[in-house]
Parts: C-alpha cells; sequence; structure tokens
C-alpha cells in the first residue's frame, strides 16, 4: 500500500486576524476546510500542526528579528502592524507559529516514509517575509524553514523551492539568493507587488524568475513551468517544497493572470514527475477568492493523491 497523503492544518491558525476587509482573512482557511471535508479526500493522513521553536525559525530569520516578532501580544481587538498590509492580532503569534512548524512536521513525514507527500493549509502565508522584515502579509519564511530543517536536521542535500503563486515570492529568494543548496524558482505575474522576480535576479545561479504579463493564461503558465522544471531536473533535488499560491486564478481580485483550476492540477502533476518520489511538500500561500481558492486548492490535493509512488 502506498503511503497517504498528509493533510496539516491547525485551529490556531484561524485566530490571526488582520482586521475587517483584510484579504488573508481566516475565511480562507474555512474554505479549504469545507473543501477539504468531502468524501474524496478522506484517505487523507490529517493531522495537527505543532509550533516551531524560535531556533527553528532562526534556521531562516536572525534572532533579534525572531524575539522581536515573538514579544508581540496585542490586547483583544488590538493590531500592531509590522508594514503596512501586515498585522498581528491577539492570535497571530500562534498561527505564525503552526503555520512554520507545519512545514517542519510535513518535511518530516515524507523523510520518514510516514507520508507520500503532505499538504501545508495554514496561515500566515510565509513567501514575502525577508530574513529582517515582515510584508506581504508574511511574517516567518515557512518554506525556507522547512527546507533548512531537512538540511540541518535530517540530512538533506540539495532543496528545490517552487513558488507559483501570483506575486514573486521575494522574502523566499532573499533568504536563499547566496545558498547554492537550495534552487528557487517562480513564476508569477510582472509588474505586481512586490517589484521583485526580474529574469535578471540568479543569486549565485540558484534563482530562476518567469514572469509573466498581466492577462497571462494557463498556456503562457505551462511553458513557464516547462521551461523551469528543466532546470529543477538539472539541479537533482532531494526534496522539493512548493510554495502553493493559488491566487494567479482568474476570479482572484489582486491580480491579473487567467488560471484555472486545471492549471493547478497540471503544475503539480509536473512538479510530482520532476521530484523524488515521495519527497514534495506543498504549503499554501496567496488565493484570495474564496471559490478560486477552494476549486484551485482541491485540483491541487487531487494531484497530490493520485501519486500512487510510496514514500521512501
Amino acid at each position: 500500500m502506498p503511503a497517504p497523503v498528509l493533510l496539516l492544518t491547525h485551529p490556531d491558525c484561524l485566530g490571526h486576524d488582520m482586521g475587517e476587509g483584510h484579504p488573508e482573512r481566516p475565511d480562507r482557511l474555512r474554505a479549504l476546510h469545507a473543501a477539504f471535508a468531502a468524501p474524496e479526500f478522506a484517505e487523507l493522513l490529517r493531522e495537527d500542526a505543532p509550533e516551531a521553536t524560535a531556533e527553528q525559525l532562526m534556521l531562516a530569520h536572525p534572532e533579534s528579528y525572531v524575539r522581536a516578532v515573538l514579544v508581540i501580544d496585542p490586547a483583544p481587538g488590538r493590531l500592531v502592524r509590522l508594514d503596512g498590509d501586515t498585522a498581528m492580532g491577539p492570535g497571530s503569534r500562534a498561527a505564525a507559529l503552526r503555520a512554520a512548524g507545519a512545514g517542519i512536521r510535513a518535511v518530516e513525514a515524507v523523510l520518514a516514509g510516514q507520508a507520500r507527500a503532505a499538504f501545508c493549509a495554514v496561515r500566515p502565508p510565509g513567501h514575502h517575509a525577508e530574513p529582517a522584515i515582515a510584508m506581504g502579509f508574511c511574517i516567518f519564511s515557512n518554506a525556507v524553514i522547512a527546507a533548512r530543517h531537512a538540511q540541518r536536521a535530517l540530512g538533506v542535500g540539495r532543496v528545490a523551492i517552487l513558488d507559483f503563486d501570483v506575486h514573486h515570492g521575494n522574502g523566499t529568494q532573499a533568504c536563499v539568493a547566496d545558498d547554492p543548496s537550495i534552487l528557487f524558482c517562480s513564476s508569477h505575474q510582472m509588474p505586481l507587488y512586490p517589484g521583485t522576480g526580474a529574469m535578471r535576479e540568479v543569486g549565485v545561479g540558484n534563482i530562476a524568475n518567469a514572469p509573466l504579463r498581466p492577462g497571462s493564461g494557463g498556456a503562457e503558465f505551462r511553458a513557464a513551468w516547462t521551461g523551469l522544471l528543466e532546470r529543477v531536473r538539472g539541479f537533482a533535488p532531494e526534496l522539493v517544497i512548493v510554495s502553493a499560491g493559488f491566487d494567479a486564478h482568474a476570479l482572484d481580485p489582486l491580480a491579473q493572470l487567467e488560471l484555472e483550476a486545471e492549471d493547478f492540477a497540471w503544475v503539480t502533476r509536473e512538479i510530482l514527475a520532476a521530484s523524488p518520489p515521495g519527497r514534495v511538500v506543498s504549503l499554501l500561500e496567496g488565493g484570495y477568492d474564496l471559490r478560486g481558492l477552494a476549486e484551485s486548492a482541491r485540483a491541487h490535493l487531487r494531484a497530490l493523491m493520485a501519486s500512487r509512488i510510496c514514500a521512501r
């Protein structure tokens, strides 16, 4: 029997609330919980995400930043602003620790053969969080923390982080740009927030950006990832971490790409084909139209479940 696909989430991730009208809202996670309650997902292995430790957060962030964030404890009804569109409320610290901890537990599970793939339905997202800067709804760099945990604690060498969120993962790129052991590949709309992600941004040869013009659809997206995945195959990673943002969906209000749910299913299948068997971990990033988010995440998770390869 193949190992199951692991779904990690936690009720604490609903407690992060940046205020009325904010697009990165608890209803995003409620929409996924409802979607994943369908009978087709009954075979998932479901676990509560653990909290990351401060030391684990320091795999991507300096101690001064981690300590400064972890002491933020707003009173009920109050917010502490970290940047113009990122804030912490009373439940944010716990949510951020669970979001980072989910990626850590996910890589442990796939590397131990307990799961053939994993999806982390958590928030806040992470790919805009730079080493010492919270931004773009993101507090900690969840994908980089997971990658470095796999390297430092679990003996993994090369890790690929693949990001198909509509916004460029500037934080992930900033964390790994001088680290040849981690390959970062990203498709994203350009121009668009945060303004990074040009093809000329190559790090130490470990960064591959594929910007897409506003209005691009599935054909352009698939062409971009066909090229990016050639880089992945050449890199031969021992673990693949996916920054799974679904805000490139045509319904999303924060961007102007025209993807449909099947495009996310396609890229998931292609990522699996280019990855070492049983070593793919996916973490939720963006996606702000609830219908588009739910449809796209269902397609992504179905594709992960369709892989029948046993974890190693």
